[in-house]
């Protein structure tokens, strides 16, 4: 038992010498923000959805979010402990498991405002995102094995499947945040440039498609192209992001937030700018750009194609979805009911990023002790 113990401490202290502890403090920094950004919009959502059958408390929000909050980090923990292969060999499961999900979901989901996206009382487009992208950065490196192999078209098959499942719920947000992940990596794994034209055209005719035949998406973009109607959900999100001024009107103190619908979820960046102030959310915009300069500086030595691909894709998604969100706050996005990573309330999406996160802590797990010149080193000695 006492030998047990010591081996388990000794893991232990690896695996804290060997993650990225800046990164994951940048990622708790963010955990706290949205705990706090959660409370302040809990009372406004609480009673906008309590019923006459079921009144919900003033921070019922709150203590679900510290609830998921908890198993998301016992869950990117968990993660974190792995080998980078036994990670990708995980993630990669995860994925086939959430493909199968998304199959059901139009079979046997819970509609929700008109969409079929919950089955089993989970979200599947949630937790494929890691799974996704860490399977995409797999294909991809197989050119190392053989440079003529297609990766990049042998990629295109998870995309275009994920796509159909998505667009099948209909989902087209998260249809265009895994497109924009596949495509940030195959242009990081050395898309011809004639191809990136190419691949920009087919994203401009899905975008024409999707307006000419998907009514939600028609009403979303006509909707933010001519201005928006006066008193609309966006329009009463940028009026609450700006009523705080710079210092905010302090917590619970905001009353623009009353009227916001989703005000836990979507537009809780708007209730961070009432009530914490401009300020704050400039803070919660240089918290994202930081995370992504972490991970692309601890990249910058890293060898492995692998490697980069996946903590880039997994970096790529969790900003891209970020800003999304806020530029739809800002009126500079159509609407796409997008939350804000690790800080909008969720059940799904706040452990699905979690677990991500511990993905792309094992990915990036690197002894500090090890240098360029002794991993050569090692490998003429075994020689």
């Amino acid at each position: 038992m006492q030998r047990f113990r010591r081996t388990r401490r000794s893991e232990l202290v690896i695996w804290w010498r060997e993650i990225d502890r800046v990164l994951l403090g940048l990622i708790l920094v963010l955990m706290i923000v949205g705990a706090i950004a959660v409370a302040a919009a809990s009372p406004a959502s609480a009673h906008r959805l309590s019923t006459h059958q079921k009144a919900l408390g003033d921070l019922y929000f709150f203590w679900r979010q510290l609830e998921m909050q908890g198993l998301g980090l016992l869950g990117m923990f968990a993660v974190s402990l792995l080998p980078k292969d036994t990670a990708r060999r995980a993630a990669i499961m995860l994925a086939g498991v959430m493909v199968v999900a998304l199959i059901l979901v139009p079979i046997m989901g819970t509609e929700v405002k008109g969409a079929k996206r919950w089955v089993l009382g989970i979200q599947p487009s949630e937790f494929l995102k890691p799974g996704f992208a860490i399977a995409v950065a797999w294909i991809l490196s197989w050119k190392v094995r053989d440079p003529h192999m297609p990766v990049i078209r042998l990629s295109m098959v998870p995309m275009l499947v994920v796509a159909v499942l998505l667009m099948a719920q209909p989902d087209f947000g998260s249809t265009v945040l895994f497109a924009g992940v596949w495509f940030v990596l195959v242009l990081l794994s050395g898309l011809p440039l004639a191809r990136v034209g190419w691949a920009m055209g087919g994203a401009i005719v899905a975008v024409i498609l999707a307006y000419l035949f998907y009514p939600n998406a028609t009403h979303r973009i006509d909707n933010f192209l001519s201005g928006g109607a006066e008193f609309d959900q966006v329009d009463l999100a940028m009026r609450t992001l700006v009523a705080g001024g710079w210092s905010g009107t302090g917590l619970w103190l905001g009353a623009r937030k009353n009227a916001l619908p989703e005000a836990h979820t979507d537009y809780i960046f708007s209730v961070i700018g009432e009530e914490f102030g401009l300020i704050s959310c400039a803070i919660v915009v240089i918290l994202y750009c930081a995370i992504v300069l972490r991970v692309l500086l601890r990249l910058v030595d890293e060898e492995d194609l692998f490697t980069v691909l996946a903590a880039t894709g997994l970096t790529a998604q969790l900003a891209g979805q970020a800003f999304i969100n806020i530029l739809v706050n800002l009126q500079l996005f159509p609407c796409k009911g997008m939350t804000l990573p690790l800080i909008s309330y969720g059940g799904s999406s706040t452990i699905a990023l979690l677990l991500g996160v511990g993905f792309l802590l094992a990915i990036t797990r690197r002894n500090p002790y090890l240098t360029r010149e002794t991993f050569h080193l090692g490998e003429l000695t075994r020689k």
